[in-house]
């Protein structure tokens, strides 16, 4: 009895660790900074968890209304945040 439950404890244990890894392991453009942000001229980071491929990149947002804002115009918006992310800080 008491090495079924060890096993399962430690089978658990695993899962969580493998799908917390998996949440930290989101990469976007851009430094995970949110993407509108830049569009905007500021450089805020985010943790991903409001994202967007487009092609085979992942855009990151620092909430949906951000997210919505950017997908009106994704070709333009991306060509602007490139513009603010390389610009390096003052």
């Amino acid at each position: 009895m008491i090495r079924v439950t060890v096993v399962s404890a430690l089978a658990g244990a695993a899962m969580l660790g493998f799908s917390t890894g998996a949440i930290a392991a989101v990469a976007g453009e851009f430094g995970n900074y949110c993407a509108m942000g830049l569009v905007g001229g500021q450089k805020k980071i985010t943790d991903c968890s409001i994202s967007e491929k487009i092609g085979k990149k992942t855009y990151c947002f620092g909430n949906a209304a951000a997210k919505a804002e950017f997908m009106k115009d994704p070709e333009a918006n991306i060509m602007k945040a490139q513009e603010t992310f390389s610009t390096p800080a003052q």
